[in-house]
């Protein structure tokens, strides 16, 4: 080979690998340029825009993901699965999720008398928190309030519009309504602005009940004064945001008043001492006369006696775990169990086979429902055997003390029953409350073999 056909070979290589070191430089800076700028401002968003598909224009990553909160797969113990519905004027829905109370009729006996008792479906994805609150049979067998907006709805522009700007005075405003009076001013179920600020995209708080209940909490601890928006760390907002609706709450007074019952702590037994304090029920039971409590949704009480809440992770780590697109790290905005990704959500921190990770919860779940499934047995027993004694007309103080026991089992029970995680989020805390149910059970049917003992002799 000559001189210059060496020469012209050089040449020819050097010019492709400078070519290709180019483009990889290019494809660097175009990565980096990404990472430096999370999102493209597409269209301009202000405080009073809550259309999703509006600020998915700017985030299409995470509205693509909230999207998919229509899904509807299911875990051994939760989640939901699609079953067919025939559409009527009553209810338009076509697809809707399991009856619960089929599957367990022992829920409607704890529940006898109360709108639960009727209709208690699978829980769903964010995408039918709105609709499925429509057009639950519970809202055709008690007059609601329209305070249920609050956790089923994206009501940030209308706390602004009822308050005149001020969201803690259009929140107390919506309360007063009633439900089916309201609920025709919301659009959307959870929506972007219920949990970001559109000027800076930070997590932000917007339900004052969770405002004012973390407050209490944050008083317990020796926080004076606390504000959420401006003294929370970032770590804890991503668990806060969760906490604005997954709650045990309460309507206090006539006005229907969202009320957080975190004054003497989050345990169940803390609440329940609220509760007895406060001398709040929130119906008669219509089988045994007791003046009982529904627990709601508390999964961030228990997240918070729970080790993944001790080590310092927030609930955003695990149910909407960071993923990779592109350059990018974007948060998941298909708000899930962790059982369905464990990938992202679990094998983050636990270097541990996927298989051995979700036998591992399964573990925890499959002992707490054995262990739930023998204090529930052990409370409707009780009920049964309280039901004697149900039209008493001058009830001893043994009696009453007997309903007053219920009452606690009842609801230390259903603390654990109504927080969706089947005793994974803090797995111990479970077991406690649930001993103490048992235990208040026991209790109670001593009252009862007294009763029953004097009954007879009375005879």
């Amino acid at each position: 080979m000559n001189k210059n056909k060496w020469m012209f070979l050089a040449v020819g290589g050097a010019a492709i690998v400078t070519v290709l070191v180019t483009a990889l430089l290019v494809n660097i800076f175009e990565r980096k340029s990404e990472e430096k700028n999370p999102f493209y401002r597409v269209v301009e968003i202000t405080d009073d825009i809550d259309d999703p598909a509006i600020w998915g224009k700017n985030f299409p990553h995470q509205y693509d993901s909230y999207l998919k909160t229509t899904d509807m797969t299911r875990t051994k113990y939760g989640g939901s699965e699609a079953f067919p519905h025939i559409p009527t004027d009553k209810d338009p829905r076509d697809v809707v999720s399991a009856q619960k109370l089929d599957e367990d009729p022992r829920l409607k006996t704890m529940w006898a008398g109360y709108a639960f008792s009727k209709d208690f479906r699978e829980e769903r994805g964010h995408a039918y928190m709105l609709v499925d609150q429509i057009f639950t049979e519970r809202q055709n067998v008690v007059k609601q309030p329209g305070t249920c907006l609050n956790c089923h709805a994206s009501t940030y522009l209308l706390y602004k519009k009822l308050g005149d700007g001020d969201i803690t005075k259009g929140f107390e405003e919506m309360g007063k309504i009633p439900y089916k009076d309201i609920v025709h001013s919301v659009q959307h179920p959870v929506s972007c602005i219920d949990c970001h600020d559109p000027s800076t995209m930070s997590l932000r708080i917007t339900r004052p009940a969770f405002m004012e209940g973390i407050k209490l909490v944050k008083a317990q601890q020796g926080i004076k004064e606390y504000d959420v928006n401006k003294m929370a760390s970032r770590q804890e907002m991503r668990s806060f945001v969760c906490g604005q609706c997954h709650v045990e709450y309460f309507f206090k007074g006539e006005e229907k008043r969202l009320t957080y019952p975190w004054g003497k702590g989050l345990k169940a037994d803390q609440i329940m001492e609220y509760y007895k304090e406060n001398g709040f029920k929130d119906w008669v039971h219509a089988l045994t006369g007791a003046e009982v409590l529904k627990a709601q949704h508390p999964e961030f009480e228990m997240f918070n006696q729970g080790t993944h809440a001790r080590a310092g992770v927030a609930c955003v780590d695990c149910h909407m775990p960071y993923q990779r697109v592109g350059a990018m790290k974007v948060t998941d905005h298909q708000v899930r169990s962790p059982l369905l990704n464990i990938n992202k959500a679990c094998q983050t921190c636990h270097n541990v086979p996927e298989a051995e990770l979700k036998a591992r919860v399964e573990t925890i779940q499959d002992r707490h429902i054995s262990l739930r499934d023998v204090a529930f047995d052990a409370l409707v027993d009780y009920i049964n055997d309280l039901k004697e004694f149900k039209d008493e007309k001058n009830p001893s103080e043994n009696l009453l003390k007997a309903r007053a026991l219920q009452k606690e089992a009842q609801f230390l029970f259903d603390f654990v029953e109504a927080e969706n995680s089947s005793g994974f989020h803090a797995p111990q805390e479970a077991a406690r409350i649930l001993g103490l149910s048992i235990e208040k059970v026991r209790e109670g049917q001593k009252l009862v073999a007294s009763l029953r003992a004097k009954k007879v002799a009375g005879k």
